[in-house]
């Protein structure tokens, strides 16, 4: 089979177990969750690469992968099924060596799939997470590689000092190059933290990869291997500054503040967006949201195939849900499928898909430090009380 010469791929590294969002990744890997009402996690890089011209996506998956290979299926929905372009979903597989297995770092999964990134030929290859909400112009970060010379570009932005030792930190030039990389420092020297999206050179990060594999106390990870090792052999490597929305939804309380940064009639992050910024997402047909004329809804999302006969308030309810009469849900994140029924209490919440809760339950409580938590097809049974804080 012949494939075209490709001057820019990416590589989506999307099989992390996500075990820090609990109940929400027990039959779900991370990239699948839900987020904003209609869309996935994995929507948000894919859509980015389709806004920034990239039409080759490879799609590196593991944990609990049937649901996201399913969501993606020939890339249609993000216009990556034409002809010279792709959604490759790439597991992990068999070999005839002894370098079977589980992807077993960032660097290994990448370097497992070297033979796919060669079909395409191409100068440059992006590589991103999964789990990761933003808007991105990759392309406008491969034309700063290309003219700075780099083999490596590195996407940051700036955190507070108190969060930097979370981060791998870039340490910098007045010129942004970068000089030093250290992989969450105890004692970080400045705030200029990886995002986790790189542009290399496709000839050098090959050879990197290669190398590293051979190298049998590596752990076969970018930030902790490969980053340094390219910085030691003398690499001009670039640090690329980002000042737009950028959430890292890997915890609870993350995923939680990003839903309810989409309120509001300025929110923190605007999913309608503008020329270029178009969010993708496979969904389904629905029909309109149906509010009843006793239904109280303020300053919520409420999605197409909803019905609606309670109070919603500050709340992002996902397609086809149901709200009962006499039901409150407030500051809460509802995700496809829920049914709540009458006389139902939901407060500082993330309620799992398909879950239910029955007539006159509680969950959560006014504290938003404290998010409840139901899992994928949870039932928290009539007049029974989830606790803040607490997961079913």
């Amino acid at each position: 089979m012949y494939f075209h010469k490709k001057r820019v791929i990416a590589m989506l590294l999307a099989g992390g177990q996500g075990s820090r969002l609990h109940v929400l990744t027990r039959k779900t890997a991370k990239p699948a969750v839900p987020f904003g009402g209609k869309y996935r996690i994995i929507d948000f890089p894919l859509s980015n690469c389709v806004n920034s011209g990239i039409d080759t996506v490879g799609i590196l998956t593991q944990y609990q992968p049937l649901e996201l290979n399913e969501y993606i299926g020939n890339g249609q929905p993000w216009g990556l099924n034409k002809t010279n372009s792709c959604a490759q979903v790439l597991p992990p597989y068999e070999r005839n060596d002894k370098k079977s297995g589980w992807f077993e770092g960032t660097a290994n999964a990448i370097y497992k799939n070297i033979d796919f990134v060669d079909r395409f030929d191409p100068d440059y290859v992006v590589i991103l997470s999964g789990d990761h909400i933003y808007k991105m112009d990759y392309n406008a970060m491969v034309e700063y590689h290309v003219a700075n010379n780099a083999s490596c570009t590195i996407a940051v932005r700036t955190v507070p000092l108190a969060e930097a030792s979370r981060f791998g930190i870039l340490n910098t030039n007045p010129d942004n190059s970068i000089y030093e990389f250290e992989e969450k420092p105890k004692v970080p020297k400045s705030t200029n933290a990886s995002m986790g999206i790189y542009c290399f050179n496709w000839s050098v990060l090959r050879q990197a990869l290669i190398e590293d594999e051979e190298d049998p106390n590596s752990d076969k990870d970018f930030g902790k291997n490969i980053i340094p090792k390219l910085l030691g052999e003398g690499h001009k490597m670039m640090a690329y500054n980002f000042d737009g929305y950028w959430k890292d939804v890997g915890t609870i309380s993350s995923l939680w503040e990003a839903n309810m940064e989409l309120l509001g009639k300025e929110p923190e992050f605007d999913l309608r967006g503008g020329p270029n910024e178009t969010i993708y997402a496979r969904n389904d047909a629905h029909p309109a949201a149906y509010i009843d004329e006793d239904a109280k809804v303020s300053n919520s999302l409420i999605a197409e195939g909803c019905e609606i006969y309670g109070t919603v308030k500050h709340s992002v309810v996902s397609v086809g849900c149901t709200i009962g009469k006499g039901a409150i849900v407030e500051d809460s994140v509802v995700m496809p499928g829920v049914v709540i029924e009458e006389g139902a209490i939901v407060r500082h919440a993330i309620l799992g898909e398909n879950s239910k809760v029955e007539t006159n339950a509680v969950v959560g409580g006014v504290d938003k430090n404290e998010i409840s938590v139901t899992s994928k097809d949870a039932v928290v049974k009539a007049n029974t009380v989830l606790a803040a804080g607490a997961m079913l």
